[in-house]
């Protein structure tokens, strides 16, 4: 059975840095691409940030030059590094990872959240 496990948010003052991790165990053929969402509330889902398998990176518009993702493929983890963080960032981050079974070509599994809340 897969799963993704998240760590690494809290609170900050605007300004301010935090790391995300999210690990992926259990067994599968491949583990495809892998990324960051969030959810503030009252509002939907949105990406933040994918990186493929092979390093390919796409950010939303908000984030570009502020968040970097990265991925170590040996530990199967994904990485969103937050710069400059300001209060609009404040939202539940969300882990996605793409992968493959025997049985299913492309399976999506989601993380189960962690709260980043930034202070003005």
């Amino acid at each position: 059975q897969v799963q993704l496990v998240e760590s690494g948010g809290g609170l900050v003052q605007a300004g301010g840095s935090l790391r995300l991790s999210c690990a992926a165990s259990g067994i599968m053929l491949r583990l495809n691409d892998m990324g960051w969402y969030r959810q503030a509330p009252g509002l939907e889902r949105e990406l933040v940030a994918v990186i493929s398998n092979g390093g390919i990176t796409n950010y939303a518009d908000s984030v570009k030059g502020r968040f970097t993702i990265s991925r170590d493929n040996a530990k199967k983890t994904v990485y969103l590094q937050m710069s400059s963080l300001k209060p609009e960032d404040t939202a539940v981050y969300y882990c996605n990872a793409k992968y493959r079974l025997v049985s299913c070509n492309e399976c999506a599994l989601w993380g189960q959240g962690t709260q980043v809340t930034v202070s003005s």
